[in-house]
């Protein structure tokens, strides 16, 4: 039987896509699933809601068992032909708290922390450990497993696991999704989206719409340009650092503005704070998200975990749609994050993470050859790309001063801090996360 096991099975409300998916599609609905966490609340509350799921959707087709804690994570991975990662190590308290509070100690403001920045960084180096038991576990009981990566900073991680474990991965993101109709709606142009075509290519969170046509094959550009000008020039919308980004750099983004704000030396500077207004940047946006989504799942859980029958339709999610492909041998295509190698795109380094397009089918995930970039576009990324090295370069030597050279090649906080500073900042940080950072120690 298909075994698909789910690390970090308390986030309910993704694995309940991811796996409602698999549950609505013929070619992997009568599997195993395995429920792993370390959370048994969390665990046993998406255990009953996808039974509930199961029993509606799937006439009970699936098996479904959950395995507590690290003494329990073999069992639940052995065997399984994919694993879908979903964890975040530390959680929102403690460790977002510390990763926006210690920081804006010393003047550094952050908007989301997940990806670059201070913030970013103290993600990746609690995660890659973590990470790096699932692969020694995967490596002995489950070698042949393909790692669906959802978790951030999804480059750090993907490049990590890839460079340094046997595990075939790829990581996964939202954004590549989304982007061409996002932008099109916001610029008021719905009516191009049917039959459009685009093409998507660079690293996470900052890959590049390089092309977008209509059905008929025509540049959408020129107009998405003047229209975007247009849009910044009024003022007001919570998009305008992409925005920005198509009249600056000439191109968009697939990642929000309130993401792409914290990405690089430009919006967020205590020399110019005005700046923070102009382009609408919501600093310490993820804490409150976090707290608004607490909030909201104790109103949910309630809800769902009264429900005997849940239905579900299949989303746009790529895990069951990577799955389906692989177990049928039917060619899916995907924006996935994977390894430089062999120079896919040519201006980044081999070791580099990637997002481009990819083909998966039978014999696993096959990404596009994309070439060289515009070159401002290439640089914006080498910015990111710089860090994330060093970062993963950090995690593999436990050495804190593989740590501050990562934080002094971080755009954001290297336009605003002393190096001084940067490595009083980073102490107090590998202090106050406690057990969660105790190997850098």
């Amino acid at each position: 039987m298909l075994k698909i096991t789910f690390l970090g099975a308390g986030s309910t409300v993704f694995a309940r896509n991811v796996l409602g998916d698999v549950m609505c599609t013929p070619a992997l609905c009568e599997c195993e699933i395995a429920l792993y966490d370390i959370d048994p609340v969390r665990l046993d509350e998406s255990y009953r809601i996808l039974s509930a799921m199961n029993a509606t959707v799937n006439q009970g087709k699936a098996s479904i068992r959950t395995y507590l804690g690290p003494e329990n994570r073999k069992e639940a991975l052995r065997g399984a032909r994919f694993a879908v990662n979903a964890i975040q190590v530390g959680g929102y308290d403690p460790c977002t708290i510390l990763d926006f509070e210690i920081p804006k100690k010393y003047g550094l403001r952050q908007t989301i922390a997940d990806t670059l920045g201070i913030g970013g960084i103290m993600r990746a180096l609690r995660t890659i450990p973590v990470m790096e038991d699932f692969a020694r576990d995967m490596e002995e009981v489950c070698p042949d497993v393909l790692l669906l990566n959802y978790t951030n900073p999804m480059a750090m991680l993907t490049g990590y696991m890839l460079r340094y474990t046997g595990v075939k991965t790829v990581g996964l993101c939202h954004s590549v999704q989304v982007c061409t109709s996002t932008l099109l709606k916001e610029l008021g142009m719905e009516d191009k989206l049917p039959g459009a075509r685009d093409f998507i290519a660079g690293i996470n969170h900052m890959a590049w719409l390089l092309r977008v046509t209509d059905r008929e094959g025509n540049d959408l550009y020129p107009e998405i340009r003047r229209r975007a000008r247009e849009m910044n020039a009024r003022g007001g919308h919570p998009d305008m650092v992409r925005f920005d980004y198509i009249d600056k750099l000439g191109y968009y983004c697939t990642e929000s503005s309130e993401h792409n704000a914290e990405y690089n030396c430009f919006y967020i500077k205590s020399k110019y704070p005005e700046l923070i207004d102009r382009f609408q940047i919501p600093l310490d946006e993820y804490p409150r998200r976090c707290v608004n989504q607490i909030a909201g799942w104790k109103e949910m859980s309630g809800q769902l975990l009264s429900q005997s029958e849940l239905g579900h339709s299949r989303s746009r999610e790529y895990a069951s749609r990577i799955m389906e492909a692989i177990v049928t041998d039917t060619p899916y295509r995907i924006g996935g994050n994977v390894l430089n190698t062999g120079h896919i795109i040519e201006d980044f380094p081999q070791q580099a993470c990637v997002e481009v397009p990819c083909l998966v089918d039978g014999a696993g995930i096959h990404p596009t050859y994309v070439g060289s970039l515009p070159p401002v576009l290439a640089a914006m990324n080498m910015t990111n790309i710089n860090c994330q090295l060093l970062t993963i370069e950090a995690a593999r030597t436990r050495k804190r001063e593989d740590i501050l050279r990562a934080v002094m090649l971080e755009p954001h906080t290297a336009a605003e801090l002393s190096i001084d500073d940067m490595a009083k900042m980073v102490d107090e940080l590998l202090e106050a996360h406690g057990d969660f950072m105790k190997m850098y120690r």
